[in-house]
Protein backbone atom coordinates (compact mmCIF):
# COMPACT_ATOMS: atom_id res chain seq x y z
CA UNK A 1 0.00 0.00 0.00
CA UNK A 2 1.66 3.27 -0.94
CA UNK A 3 1.10 6.79 0.67
CA UNK A 4 -1.59 9.18 -0.45
CA UNK A 5 -0.27 11.99 -2.35
CA UNK A 6 -1.33 15.13 -0.66
CA UNK A 7 -3.67 16.04 -3.25
CA UNK A 8 -5.57 12.81 -2.07
CA UNK A 9 -6.47 15.07 0.96
CA UNK A 10 -8.51 18.02 1.01
CA UNK A 11 -7.13 21.18 2.28
CA UNK A 12 -9.99 22.58 4.30
CA UNK A 13 -10.32 26.67 4.82
CA UNK A 14 -8.38 28.13 7.17
CA UNK A 15 -10.43 27.96 11.08
CA UNK A 16 -9.14 29.47 13.90
CA UNK A 17 -9.35 29.19 17.74
CA UNK A 18 -10.03 32.07 20.18
CA UNK A 19 -11.43 30.52 23.23
CA UNK A 20 -15.33 30.38 23.61
CA UNK A 21 -17.29 32.33 26.06
CA UNK A 22 -17.20 28.82 27.83
CA UNK A 23 -13.47 28.31 28.00
CA UNK A 24 -10.93 31.19 29.00
CA UNK A 25 -7.64 30.36 26.33
CA UNK A 26 -4.44 31.44 27.49
CA UNK A 27 -2.65 33.13 24.16
CA UNK A 28 -0.17 30.26 24.27
CA UNK A 29 -3.05 27.90 23.80
CA UNK A 30 -4.55 29.88 21.10
CA UNK A 31 -1.36 29.72 18.98
CA UNK A 32 -0.92 25.71 19.62
CA UNK A 33 -4.48 25.17 18.23
CA UNK A 34 -4.04 27.30 15.39
CA UNK A 35 -0.52 25.79 14.74
CA UNK A 36 -1.79 22.53 14.97
CA UNK A 37 -4.69 23.26 12.47
CA UNK A 38 -2.28 24.91 10.06
CA UNK A 39 0.20 22.14 10.43
CA UNK A 40 -2.71 19.45 9.98
CA UNK A 41 -1.04 17.56 12.66
CA UNK A 42 -2.61 15.88 15.86
CA UNK A 43 -1.94 18.52 19.35
CA UNK A 44 -0.80 16.62 22.25
CA UNK A 45 -1.88 18.49 25.30
CA UNK A 46 -0.21 18.06 28.64
CA UNK A 47 -0.75 19.23 32.23
CA UNK A 48 -2.68 18.92 35.97
CA UNK A 49 -5.60 16.70 35.96
CA UNK A 50 -8.03 19.53 35.89
CA UNK A 51 -6.88 22.66 34.13
CA UNK A 52 -9.04 21.85 30.38
CA UNK A 53 -7.36 19.50 28.55
CA UNK A 54 -10.47 17.43 27.38
CA UNK A 55 -12.87 20.28 27.52
CA UNK A 56 -10.62 21.62 24.89
CA UNK A 57 -11.37 19.33 22.34
CA UNK A 58 -15.18 20.06 22.86
CA UNK A 59 -14.99 23.65 22.84
CA UNK A 60 -12.93 23.91 19.69
CA UNK A 61 -15.58 21.54 18.21
CA UNK A 62 -18.11 24.11 19.12
CA UNK A 63 -16.10 27.06 18.30
CA UNK A 64 -16.01 25.78 14.94
CA UNK A 65 -18.84 24.20 14.29
CA UNK A 66 -17.42 21.14 13.63
CA UNK A 67 -18.51 17.43 14.81
CA UNK A 68 -16.65 16.16 17.32
CA UNK A 69 -15.63 12.74 17.27
CA UNK A 70 -14.32 11.19 21.03
CA UNK A 71 -12.18 8.16 22.21
CA UNK A 72 -11.34 7.75 25.46
CA UNK A 73 -8.53 5.49 26.44
CA UNK A 74 -8.37 3.08 29.10
CA UNK A 75 -5.58 0.56 30.27
CA UNK A 76 -7.25 -2.00 28.04
CA UNK A 77 -7.63 -0.25 24.74
CA UNK A 78 -6.03 -1.54 21.81
CA UNK A 79 -5.05 0.68 18.79
CA UNK A 80 -7.01 -1.20 16.21
CA UNK A 81 -10.12 -0.77 18.21
CA UNK A 82 -9.95 2.91 16.75
CA UNK A 83 -9.99 1.74 13.22
CA UNK A 84 -12.50 -1.14 13.26
CA UNK A 85 -13.38 -4.65 15.01
CA UNK A 86 -14.09 -7.69 13.65
CA UNK A 87 -16.50 -9.95 15.42
CA UNK A 88 -16.03 -13.25 14.38
CA UNK A 89 -17.63 -14.95 16.88
CA UNK A 90 -20.98 -13.42 16.11
CA UNK A 91 -20.36 -14.74 12.61
CA UNK A 92 -19.92 -18.13 13.74
CA UNK A 93 -22.75 -18.42 15.56
CA UNK A 94 -24.63 -17.02 12.92
CA UNK A 95 -23.32 -19.13 10.66
CA UNK A 96 -24.28 -22.50 12.79
CA UNK A 97 -27.84 -20.62 13.00
CA UNK A 98 -27.95 -20.43 9.47
CA UNK A 99 -28.66 -16.83 8.96
CA UNK A 100 -28.38 -15.19 5.89
CA UNK A 101 -26.57 -12.00 6.76
CA UNK A 102 -23.81 -13.92 7.42
CA UNK A 103 -22.68 -13.95 4.18
CA UNK A 104 -22.18 -10.45 4.26
CA UNK A 105 -18.87 -9.65 6.17
CA UNK A 106 -19.51 -6.03 6.35
CA UNK A 107 -22.61 -7.10 8.95
CA UNK A 108 -19.83 -8.57 11.54
CA UNK A 109 -17.08 -5.26 11.04
CA UNK A 110 -17.69 -2.31 13.60
CA UNK A 111 -16.27 0.88 12.64
CA UNK A 112 -13.79 3.10 15.07
CA UNK A 113 -13.36 6.04 15.91
CA UNK A 114 -10.83 6.78 13.13
CA UNK A 115 -13.12 5.05 10.81
CA UNK A 116 -15.85 7.14 11.96
CA UNK A 117 -13.35 10.47 11.66
CA UNK A 118 -11.98 9.36 8.16
CA UNK A 119 -15.12 9.12 6.75
CA UNK A 120 -16.91 11.71 8.24
CA UNK A 121 -19.13 14.43 6.05
CA UNK A 122 -18.00 17.23 7.48
CA UNK A 123 -14.13 18.19 8.60
CA UNK A 124 -14.47 16.77 12.29
CA UNK A 125 -12.33 17.27 15.50
CA UNK A 126 -10.82 13.84 16.80
CA UNK A 127 -10.24 13.38 20.56
CA UNK A 128 -8.07 10.96 21.56
CA UNK A 129 -8.28 11.01 25.37
CA UNK A 130 -5.65 10.03 27.76
CA UNK A 131 -3.96 8.19 25.66
CA UNK A 132 -0.85 7.60 28.47
CA UNK A 133 -3.68 4.85 30.03
CA UNK A 134 -2.92 2.63 27.10
CA UNK A 135 -0.02 0.55 26.69
CA UNK A 136 3.42 1.67 25.60
CA UNK A 137 2.89 0.59 22.37
CA UNK A 138 -0.33 1.63 21.80
CA UNK A 139 0.90 5.36 20.01
CA UNK A 140 3.44 3.40 18.14
CA UNK A 141 0.73 1.47 16.18
CA UNK A 142 -1.37 4.78 15.17
CA UNK A 143 1.48 6.40 14.02
CA UNK A 144 0.54 5.13 10.11
CA UNK A 145 -2.72 5.60 10.31
CA UNK A 146 -2.56 9.06 12.18
CA UNK A 147 0.44 9.87 9.65
CA UNK A 148 -1.02 8.72 6.13
CA UNK A 149 -4.99 9.27 6.80
CA UNK A 150 -5.47 5.86 6.02
CA UNK A 151 -6.12 2.23 6.58
CA UNK A 152 -6.97 -0.99 5.08
CA UNK A 153 -9.66 -3.24 6.24
CA UNK A 154 -8.27 -6.79 5.78
CA UNK A 155 -12.01 -8.49 6.07
CA UNK A 156 -12.83 -6.74 2.34
CA UNK A 157 -10.32 -5.62 0.98
CA UNK A 158 -10.92 -1.78 1.10
CA UNK A 159 -8.96 1.09 2.24
CA UNK A 160 -10.61 3.74 4.08
CA UNK A 161 -8.97 6.92 3.66
CA UNK A 162 -9.46 10.42 4.84
CA UNK A 163 -10.53 13.14 2.38
CA UNK A 164 -10.17 16.02 4.70
CA UNK A 165 -7.68 15.52 7.56
CA UNK A 166 -9.56 15.83 11.29
CA UNK A 167 -8.18 18.00 13.71
CA UNK A 168 -7.06 15.33 16.15
CA UNK A 169 -6.85 16.30 19.89
CA UNK A 170 -4.41 13.85 21.79
CA UNK A 171 -4.52 14.59 25.57
CA UNK A 172 -1.89 12.91 28.25
CA UNK A 173 -1.88 13.47 32.29
CA UNK A 174 2.10 12.00 31.68
CA UNK A 175 1.41 9.10 33.29
CA UNK A 176 3.54 7.12 31.09
CA UNK A 177 6.66 8.84 29.09
CA UNK A 178 4.96 8.68 25.37
CA UNK A 179 7.76 7.32 22.12
CA UNK A 180 10.07 10.32 20.58
CA UNK A 181 8.65 8.42 17.16
CA UNK A 182 5.16 9.29 17.92
CA UNK A 183 6.31 12.81 19.72
CA UNK A 184 7.88 14.18 16.58
CA UNK A 185 4.42 13.73 14.68
CA UNK A 186 2.69 15.83 16.75
CA UNK A 187 2.17 19.13 17.94
CA UNK A 188 3.14 19.82 21.82
CA UNK A 189 1.50 22.60 24.17
CA UNK A 190 1.40 22.21 27.98
CA UNK A 191 -0.92 23.77 29.48
CA UNK A 192 0.43 25.79 32.67
CA UNK A 193 -1.79 26.21 35.73
CA UNK A 194 -3.41 29.72 35.67
CA UNK A 195 -2.35 33.22 37.40
CA UNK A 196 -4.87 34.61 39.48
CA UNK A 197 -5.93 36.94 36.72
CA UNK A 198 -6.88 33.84 34.56
CA UNK A 199 -8.20 31.87 37.92
CA UNK A 200 -10.85 35.27 38.17
CA UNK A 201 -11.69 35.58 34.12
CA UNK A 202 -12.73 31.48 34.53
CA UNK A 203 -14.13 32.07 37.59
CA UNK A 204 -16.86 34.65 35.75
CA UNK A 205 -16.77 32.54 33.09
CA UNK A 206 -18.78 30.12 35.19
CA UNK A 207 -20.15 31.56 38.24
CA UNK A 208 -20.66 34.94 36.97
CA UNK A 209 -22.11 37.96 39.41
CA UNK A 210 -20.44 36.59 42.56
CA UNK A 211 -19.54 38.51 45.11
CA UNK A 212 -15.95 39.77 44.60
CA UNK A 213 -14.73 39.64 48.35
CA UNK A 214 -15.81 35.69 48.29
CA UNK A 215 -13.28 34.95 44.95
CA UNK A 216 -10.89 37.20 46.38
CA UNK A 217 -10.68 34.92 49.59
CA UNK A 218 -11.56 32.16 48.43
CA UNK A 219 -9.01 32.27 45.67
CA UNK A 220 -5.91 33.34 48.67
CA UNK A 221 -7.67 30.03 50.72
CA UNK A 222 -7.39 28.02 47.26
CA UNK A 223 -3.79 29.37 46.28
CA UNK A 224 -2.55 28.97 49.74
CA UNK A 225 -3.54 24.99 49.66
CA UNK A 226 -1.98 24.50 46.40
CA UNK A 227 1.41 26.23 48.11
CA UNK A 228 1.44 23.89 51.09
CA UNK A 229 4.36 22.01 51.07
CA UNK A 230 3.89 18.45 51.53
CA UNK A 231 0.60 18.34 49.94
CA UNK A 232 -0.14 15.00 47.78
CA UNK A 233 -2.19 16.10 45.24
CA UNK A 234 -3.08 20.15 44.29
CA UNK A 235 -6.73 21.31 43.58
CA UNK A 236 -7.02 21.87 40.38
CA UNK A 237 -9.07 24.59 38.50
CA UNK A 238 -12.34 22.17 37.95
CA UNK A 239 -12.15 21.51 42.08
CA UNK A 240 -11.62 25.20 42.71
CA UNK A 241 -15.16 25.82 40.66
CA UNK A 242 -16.49 22.97 42.23
CA UNK A 243 -15.75 24.34 45.68
CA UNK A 244 -17.21 27.99 45.12
CA UNK A 245 -20.16 26.07 44.18
CA UNK A 246 -20.45 24.81 47.67
CA UNK A 247 -19.76 28.00 48.99
CA UNK A 248 -22.61 29.67 47.35
CA UNK A 249 -25.15 26.92 48.12
CA UNK A 250 -24.12 26.96 51.90
CA UNK A 251 -23.65 30.98 51.86
CA UNK A 252 -20.78 30.68 53.51
CA UNK A 253 -19.09 33.72 55.33
CA UNK A 254 -15.64 34.56 52.97
CA UNK A 255 -14.38 35.91 56.89
CA UNK A 256 -14.71 32.21 57.53
CA UNK A 257 -12.67 32.27 54.60
CA UNK A 258 -9.98 34.65 55.94
CA UNK A 259 -9.98 32.97 59.34
CA UNK A 260 -8.58 29.94 57.53
CA UNK A 261 -5.99 31.78 55.56
CA UNK A 262 -4.23 32.19 58.90
CA UNK A 263 -4.05 28.13 59.61
CA UNK A 264 -6.05 28.21 62.28
CA UNK A 265 -8.69 26.31 60.19
CA UNK A 266 -9.84 23.44 58.13
CA UNK A 267 -11.27 25.14 54.96
CA UNK A 268 -14.78 24.70 54.56
CA UNK A 269 -16.38 22.24 52.83
CA UNK A 270 -12.86 21.27 51.86
CA UNK A 271 -13.82 17.68 50.35
CA UNK A 272 -14.20 19.26 46.97
CA UNK A 273 -10.25 20.50 47.18
CA UNK A 274 -8.55 17.59 49.31
CA UNK A 275 -8.85 14.53 47.67
CA UNK A 276 -6.97 12.22 49.91
CA UNK A 277 -6.58 11.60 54.12
CA UNK A 278 -3.31 12.45 53.45
CA UNK A 279 -3.72 16.04 52.53
CA UNK A 280 -6.61 16.08 55.09
CA UNK A 281 -4.57 14.68 57.73
CA UNK A 282 -1.65 17.37 57.26
CA UNK A 283 -4.07 20.36 57.12
CA UNK A 284 -5.24 19.37 60.44
CA UNK A 285 -2.14 19.12 61.89
CA UNK A 286 -1.24 22.43 60.37
CA UNK A 287 -4.38 23.92 61.78
CA UNK A 288 -3.91 22.10 65.44
CA UNK A 289 0.23 23.63 65.58
CA UNK A 290 -1.25 27.33 64.51
CA UNK A 291 -3.96 27.34 67.42
CA UNK A 292 -1.10 25.42 69.55
CA UNK A 293 0.64 28.62 68.53
CA UNK A 294 -1.65 31.21 69.13
CA UNK A 295 -2.41 30.16 72.83
CA UNK A 296 1.00 30.40 73.87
Amino acid sequence: MTKPSDASLTTPSRARFSGTDRYVASRDLEVAVNAAIALERPLLIKGEPGTGKTVLAYEIARALDAPLITWHIKSTTKAHQGLYEYDAVSRLRDSQLGEARVHEVRNYLKPGKLWEAFTSEARPVLLIDEIDKADIEFPNDLLQELDRMEFFVQETGETIRATTRPIVIITSNNEKELPDAFLRRCFFHYIRFPDEDTLRAIIEVHHPGLKPRLISEALRTFLAIRETPGLKKKPSTSELLDWLKLLMVDDVDPETLRENATGKLIPPLHGALLKNEQDVHLFERLAFLSRKEGVR
